[in-house]
């Protein structure tokens, strides 16, 4: 028993297994992504009760110290698949996949009845009771927003509308404020031209060189009634025409036998409008009439019976 006890203790290597090193890999589920980001809470409750609302049992490895692997049973719940946001989804599409709940909703439903599952079919109701209130708070959110955007259509056409008044306005006082400056431009080079208007009245031409002179004169005149034209100045009709007070100023009234009452008889100063600006009144003799003499009455009669007479003899003549 002594030298048994004296006896070194036998250390024995435990033997190693060789098994080939396969790494781990974490069991993942993966959800496919909601193609629409305008799916509601509803909904997916929806969806969740038509899966059977039942937790989703996973096996997940879990790695020990020693290398060696147990298989451990998770319960994880299933979580809410992520709303990815995509552009392009048609509505038709939306409106396949809202019915397909709905039906599966319904099938579900009549399933509960003829069960007699009155938690299922309450838990059924109330997601049904859930779409409908969604569906109700949508429709008057759209008249909501189609009210919003009558109004602002509304105040964008008024906007418009006031601003082409804006826009009118303002070009008619540019246009008013050229012609303002033209209009005083032009009247003051109005007497230049009056000196003109009487220098060709007294010069008489006498000799070669005054002829040259007043030609020369007189092209001078010209350039300087077409750079007037240009300008848009028109000279006012007078003589021959009814006297209107606002374009003409009468200086004097005279008897015609050749004009009536009411006549421009002569000129004696040119009147010029601009555009619709007078510039100056011409200034006119007007006839007082009595105008050109009209035949009586007993003339007319007596002329009227000498044509009759004068048929009823023609007619005797070719009988």
């Amino acid at each position: 028993m002594a030298g048994l006890l004296k006896t070194p203790s036998l250390h024995l290597i435990p033997t190693l297994l060789h098994t080939p090193s396969v790494p781990v890999k974490p069991f993942c589920v993966s959800f496919a992504g909601v193609r629409n980001a305008s799916v509601s809470l509803s909904r997916r409750a929806s969806l969740r009760l038509v899966s059977g609302h039942h937790p989703l049992r996973l096996l997940n490895l879990v790695p020990f110290a020693s290398g060696e692997a147990e298989t451990t049973e998770t319960e994880v719940e299933s979580s809410e698949p992520e709303i990815q946001e995509t552009d392009g989804v048609e509505g038709s599409e939306v409106e396949e996949e809202e019915a397909a709940v709905i039906t599966a909703l319904l099938n579900l439903y009549k399933e509960a009845l003829a069960e007699n599952n009155e938690g299922k079919i309450a838990e059924i109701e109330a997601s049904l009771k859930s779409i409908e209130d969604e569906k109700i708070q949508l429709e008057n959110k759209v008249a909501s927003l189609s009210d919003e955007l009558s109004v602002e259509r509304d105040r964008l056409i008024r906007i418009s509308a006031d601003f082409d008044n804006f826009r009118k306005r303002t070009e008619r006082e540019r246009l008013n404020l050229v012609s303002n400056a033209q209009g005083e431009v032009v009247e003051n080079l109005l007497a230049v031209l009056d000196n003109f208007e009487r220098a060709k009245s007294q010069i008489k031409v006498e000799t070669e060189g005054e002829e040259k002179v007043t030609n020369s004169y007189q092209s001078i005149y010209k350039q300087f009634v077409e750079i007037m034209g240009s300008l848009g100045v028109v000279h006012v009709e007078t003589v021959g025409k009814q006297f209107d007070p606002m374009l003409h100023e009468a200086i004097m009234r005279e008897d015609s036998a050749e004009y009536e009452e009411g006549i421009v008889l002569e000129e004696y100063r040119k009147g010029f409008v601009l555009g619709e600006r007078l510039l100056r009144p011409s200034m006119v003799k007007v006839s007082a009439g009595p105008g050109p003499e009209k035949p009586s009455e007993a003339e007319g009669e007596e002329a009227t019976a000498q044509g009759s007479a004068e048929e009823e003899e023609a007619e005797a003549s070719s009988s």
